[in-house]
């Protein structure tokens, strides 16, 4: 006999929840969006979400007892609240990214989730972008040898600054908050977790009131992984550049699965997330070239391994563990910009172990064998 659909409540209907979560949500086979909360009119949510239950207050939505999971997607200073709220009142939770706007929150949420017993994740889909498949294919194919150098950058040319949450000043605003999480934890996911990291961050257009350009290094024992971000690139930066001992890799174009949502896509449908921008390596021995065909992305499969973690199926996509190694990351990131220190990551013993752990759960190897955090390989 089937298992029920798990009933799920969006919580947060701006552009992460009307965008992203609730279209992918509803293309997923196993969950069910029952309802969201929103303090816009209802029947403003009900025109792109006809016959939901919309909740205007955000904890009354965090802990209906007409849900099984709350997805939040609310401005990141509330995360934190709510899904303590949500794991307080027995709910499995996702979170979307940055998990919460310090370690200490990121700690909190960690434990409360030990202790209820629920499914806690960030929603850190990018890990399903078809350019970061790409390249971590190249990277497991051994073609490139051992990675020396990884630039990845998601730069975009928006030089009007916007009156919204995620522009103005305060906690969890800026770029360094809104793409770093992406960029941190692709990294972490290919390399383990840096040994220092040294960050820089500005403020670069005119009227900017929070920070919309970062460069960050991660320092690992030879790799160097420099995540770059700004909002006044109009053109020639590839979305990865990856230099090793035997070849180098570039990856042109981003994923394409954002622009479709943004167009209305309905994930799943004929084209979604084919990209058609190819890799090319360059041979470091003969200097020629060849053209690699790009993964295809695919953000359904997040929530399909929410699912699959829900229901003891399968390990949590992304667990507490990595998502409290990436705001350990972002917050180390803030400290190294405003000191001009290269800093090491505030992470325990147990906490780096928790993340090492959580990869090994998901390529299903025993707990004798260690991942290499230089080469992201399975030792």
């Amino acid at each position: 006999m089937p298992a029920s659909p798990i009933r799920t409540a969006l919580i947060g209907y701006g552009y992460a929840g009307r965008t992203f979560h609730a279209p992918l949500i509803r293309a997923v086979a196993g969950l069910d969006l029952v309802a969201v909360g929103s303090r816009q009119p209802a029947a403003e949510v009900q025109d792109t979400a006809p016959g939901i239950t919309v909740i205007a207050d955000p904890h009354a939505a965090a802990t209906w007892e007409g849900a099984d999971l709350i997805v939040i997607a609310t401005p990141n200073d509330s995360h934190a609240a709510l899904a303590e709220a949500a794991l307080a009142a027995g709910k499995h939770v996702v979170v979307d990214k940055p998990f919460t706007v310090t370690l200490a929150e990121a700690r909190r949420l960690a434990d409360a989730a030990a202790a209820s017993g629920r499914v806690l994740s960030a929603f850190q889909n990018r890990r399903w972008d078809s350019d970061f498949l790409t390249v971590k294919s190249a990277i497991e194919s051994g073609r490139l040898g051992e990675i020396v150098q990884f630039d990845s950058h998601i730069d975009r040319f928006r030089p009007v600054v916007l009156d919204r949450w995620r522009e103005r000043p305060g906690p969890g605003a800026g770029l360094w908050f809104d793409l770093g999480p992406h960029l941190l934890d692709q990294a972490f996911q290919l390399f383990g977790l840096p040994d220092t990291m040294a960050v820089s961050i500005a403020q670069q257009r005119a009227g900017a009131m929070a920070p919309d350009w970062f460069h960050a290094v991660l320092s690992y024992p030879r790799l160097r992984a420099v995540l770059q971000g700004g909002m006044l690139v109009s053109g020639g930066s590839a979305r990865f550049t990856l230099h090793g001992t035997v070849a180098s890799l570039v990856k042109g174009n981003v994923d394409v699965q954002e622009s479709q949502l943004r167009a209305g896509v309905v994930p799943g449908d004929l084209d979604w997330g084919i990209d058609l921008d190819a890799a090319t390596l360059f041979d470091g021995a003969t200097g020629d070239t060849e053209t690699l065909a790009a993964n295809d992305g695919d953000y359904r499969r997040y929530y399909g391994a929410v699912v699959e973690a829900i229901r003891g199926a399968a390990p949590n996509p992304v667990t507490p563990a990595e998502a409290v190694a990436v705001m350990a990351a972002l917050e180390t990131g803030m400290q190294s910009a405003a000191e001009g220190r290269v800093l090491p990551l505030p992470l325990t013993e147990a906490e780096a172990a928790a993340f090492y752990a959580a990869q090994r759960a998901r390529v299903g190897i025993t707990a004798e064998k260690e991942i290499d955090p230089l080469a992201g390989s399975i030792l």
